[in-house]
């Protein structure tokens, strides 16, 4: 796995250009995620310089923007906040080191190659669960786009403090953060072209602060201090270092699920193809670097990678390009934003919630599978009022149970027992001759597809429903896989049937289902003469070998020999 993303220069003033305008859009995100969280604004900046600078010097998307995101600030407020209330003194601190540990995770996550795994997850789970959180985050942003202090509780406390804040509405901070709302979704198409509707948002709102209300009291950013960020050791209770391990994991996992979903978006674009557990790798050192710096967690931010894409970049260079720039404002212009009304981050993150919500699915998933929708709904739900990580399991779990029962469901109509010829099997002439001449006597046990755990209840109904005969055929040719579950069912009608002194023939074991029966020993118990590759010879060697059939002789023409495969 080469180390250092792909940087050339053939593509130098396009990845200059792409790096000048991703810094332009990331300024205003750092500083309203950085206020979001609760670990300030400066926190937002060294975020987006570490996780931007280390994920595009070691990731595995060349034009992939990474910076904190709206559903990691959301995670990151939780953390920030549950922590800072069980340990007022080192809660900010052990914040920093959960975002280490989900640097570490994303790391392991890379190194074991599970980059392709991250992302299997149901799209009605997904969809509930960022939905889920472009709710909390517009919640989170109701207290300071009215000009007031968050209420204690997160989600639930604004809530039921909703009626206080409309209350107490500070009218020029409200007035700011709907001029912020309406710039950005108002501006006009082809000047978002030449300027992004935050920055213009930021800027405007900022002087209008200081030009229509110098004697209002605003809130505001306040002095941002400027230089290197002190280093953040790892900082930890024992008591707590369960709740940080999961939490760590938490954030970890979501930062890859959006980075890799935002490094399909770069393909798309760029006709191209990112190496997915490079790319964790990269962000983990990015994530790792950050929490040592103070800084929030970041993943692949989509907004930023579009930006820097139709700008004209075309490698890691123009991600480079914009974390030094954003370096060169934490080190020197950082005072600049002083000024800044908290109203205005606030009505510049409420529209990154807004953003996120997925719309698309949510105004029509009740059409495309009712099951689906419930499961949306369901985790939309529980992300916003009970807890993330409860959220994403309830989830896939209910999820994965349904589509395990439809896929059984459709799976156990291939578990059929004949014993004359009919249209569930497909047979040939031969076949449906030795069935139709063995009178019931001899059954074929016929299996096709996967033959996973759901499907074991077919097979137990299947041998339950097997009237007396003299010989049982087991037809596995058109069975590719064998589950743990399934063989042992298979076990027990194959021991079923030579307890009761009948006749088994096996076809078509071959490969890792036949190693699978070889564990179980199914084989000791049925001789090597009785496995056949071909159905058919299977067949007439049943017929042959039934004391009960009182017609053995074959059709005309029929050589009624057994023919036996080993």
């Amino acid at each position: 796995m080469q180390l250092i993303n792909r940087i050339n220069f053939r593509h130098l003033q396009g990845d200059l250009f792409g790096g000048v305008t991703a810094a332009i859009v990331s300024l205003p995100l750092a500083l309203a995620f950085g206020v979001a969280s609760g670990a300030g604004p400066v926190a937002g900046l060294y975020g987006a310089v570490c996780v931007g600078f280390f994920a595009a010097l070691f990731g595995g998307t060349p034009t992939l923007i990474s910076e904190p995101t709206g559903p990691m600030t959301v995670v990151m407020t939780t953390i920030v906040a549950s922590l800072t209330a069980s340990n007022p003194e080192n809660g900010l601190a052990m914040a920093f080191t959960v975002v280490m540990l989900a640097g570490i995770f994303q790391i392991l996550f890379g190194f074991f190659r599970l980059g392709k795994y991250i992302t299997l997850m149901p799209y009605s789970v997904i969809s509930g669960f960022m939905s889920g959180i472009g709710v909390i985050l517009i919640i989170l942003q109701i207290a300071p786009f009215l000009g007031q202090n968050a209420p204690k509780g997160g989600v639930l406390g604004t809530i039921t403090n909703l009626p206080n804040l409309l209350a107490n509405i500070n009218p020029a901070a409200a007035i700011l953060g709907g001029l912020t709302l309406a710039i950005i979704f108002l501006m006009p198409r082809k000047w978002k072209r030449i300027a992004p509707p935050q920055l213009v948002a930021l800027v405007a709102g900022t002087i209008a602060s200081l030009v229509f209300f110098p004697t209002a009291d605003i809130p505001r950013i306040g002095e941002i201090p400027m230089g290197l960020p002190t280093l953040q050791l790892p900082t930890f209770t024992p008591g707590q270092i369960t709740v940080m391990l999961i939490d760590g994991a938490m954030l970890g996992m979501l930062g890859c699920i959006d980075t890799l979903l935002t490094a399909v978006i770069a393909d798309s674009l760029t006709r191209t193809e990112h190496s997915s557990n490079k790319e964790l790798i990269g962000q983990g050192i990015g994530n790792l670097v950050s929490g040592l710096c103070g800084g929030l967690p970041g993943a692949g931010a989509t907004m930023g990678t579009v930006v820097n894409i139709q700008t004209g970049a075309r490698t890691a260079l123009s991600g480079l390009t914009r974390a030094l720039l954003l370096l060169i404002v934490v080190l020197w212009a950082a005072n600049l934003t002083s000024p800044i009304p908290m109203a205005v981050l606030a009505g510049i993150a409420l529209k990154v919630g807004i953003d996120i919500l997925d719309w698309s699915f949510l105004k029509r998933s009740h059409r495309v599978s009712w099951k689906g929708s419930l499961i949306m709904y369901g985790v939309l739900l529980l992300t916003v009022f009970v807890d993330l990580i409860v959220a994403v399991a309830i989830g896939v779990f209910i999820a994965n149970i349904l589509t395990i029962e439809r896929l059984s469901e459709l799976q156990s109509q291939d578990v059929k027992v004949i014993s004359d010829a009919d249209d569930a099997v497909v047979l040939n002439d031969e076949e449906k001759q030795l069935l139709d001449r063995a009178n019931g006597r001899v059954l074929l046990f016929y299996l096709s597809g996967p033959m996973i755990f759901g499907v074991s209840k077919a097979i137990a109904r299947q041998h339950n429903a097997v009237r007396d005969c003299d010989a049982l055929v087991m037809d596995l040719s058109d069975v590719p896989h064998l589950g743990v579950t399934a063989s042992l069912e298979i076990e027990n009608a194959i021991r079923d049937a030579v307890d009761k002194g009948r006749q088994v023939y096996i076809v078509g074991a071959a490969g890792k289902v036949k190693r699978r029966l070889e564990k179980l020993g199914i084989f000791q118990i049925i001789p090597a003469h009785h496995l056949f590759t071909d159905r058919t010879d299977a067949l007439r060697q049943a017929v042959a070998a039934a004391p009960n059939v009182t017609d053995p002789v074959a059709v005309s023409g029929t050589d009624w020999s057994p023919a036996v495969q080993t």
